[in-house]
């Protein structure tokens, strides 16, 4: 198996509900359900990781707070490189709803503070070589995120595909975060956006035109995807091919992170040489069983799973 990396944003998810309706101001409700949890787009593909079984390095930061020294503890000897920032550690409070949609209260906390240099201290680019580095939370992360071209020099050096998924900027797809988001597909071998990302970014309403467009600004080889929540999820290959997979049908308790968890599935199928089809319903299969189990499970429901 291909060694995996993710590089980006762990924080402290504190999810509460269902709420329905959204209470009035000044009043309070009742709900049934709270969990405090390893949070953020590295932090949830790091569990899935965890919960499949597979080995994987990460680099992140925390807060100087007791909520950092929680995430640092989740993560045991991974964190032992990880700096611990003099900001509080970033908060996002979750209020699910009845029909699986969620609303986020979230803090800029110690993420912005993550560095390039952070991850050349975490990460050992010579054992990462020939694997798969996901970078993810790119509006969050700003200090990474403006020597994205000296990380992306530093993983081509090193041989490793670098799997980006920006996340949802804060202000929206202006057209600054638009050209960045283009600039960085140039350099990576492989994109996993969700399809309101994709449609917006590429202009279009069409999730499949959209993402063609996309992968047209990528280099050659590279693989764009498309997570489509139920609908399941599709990419242009290497080879410019339409290639999709469906959703299987469950009951959904909790949808936070599911395209973490489908980067996760898929990058662990992908590490194990599997093609892009297989790779895209192992991600499916995986986000499927975490956003229907509670407490949240990432191991195989079925046979179908078994390779991931």
């Amino acid at each position: 198996m291909k060694p995996l990396a993710v590089i980006g944003n762990v924080n402290i998810d504190l999810i509460l509900g269902p709420a329905a309706p959204w209470p009035k101001a000044g009043t309070e409700i009742i709900v049934d359900h709270d969990e405090l949890r390893v949070g953020g787009q590295a932090g949830n593909t790091a569990l899935a990781w965890e919960g499949l079984g597979v080995d994987y390095e990460i680099s992140a930061n925390v807060g100087s707070d007791q909520f950092g020294r929680w995430l640092s503890e989740a993560f045991g000897a991974r964190s032992s490189k990880w700096p611990v920032r003099p900001e509080g550690t970033t908060l996002s409070v979750g209020i699910t709803h009845p029909d699986g949609e969620r609303t986020f209260f979230t803090t800029r906390g110690h993420l912005p503070r993550l560095s390039f240099a952070d991850v050349l201290a975490a990460l050992d680019g010579d054992r990462l070589s020939d694997g798969y580095a996901l970078v993810c939370g790119a509006f969050l992360t700003d200090d990474l995120a403006r020597d994205y071209d000296a990380l992306f020099d530093w993983a081509d050096e090193h041989r490793i595909t670098i799997a980006l998924d920006t996340g949802w900027p804060l202000d929206g797809w202006t057209p600054a975060n638009c050209d960045a988001t283009r600039r960085w597909l140039s350099r990576c071998g492989i994109a996993l956006l969700n399809e309101v990302e994709t449609t917006t970014l590429a202009g279009m309403n069409d999730p499949s035109e959209a993402a063609r467009a996309l992968h047209a600004l990528m280099p050659e080889g590279a693989a764009f995807v498309v997570k489509r929540g139920p609908d399941g999820a599709l990419a242009i290959d290497a080879g410019g091919d339409l290639v999709s997979a469906s959703a299987p049908q469950v009951t959904v308790v909790d949808t936070i992170g599911a395209g973490d968890v489908f980067n996760a599935g898929f990058l662990a199928a992908l590490a194990r040489s599997a093609p892009i089809a297989a790779c895209l319903s192992a991600g499916t299969a995986v986000a499927s069983r975490a956003i229907s189990t509670l407490p949240r499970s990432y191991s195989p429901a079925n046979a179908s799973e078994e390779d991931v």
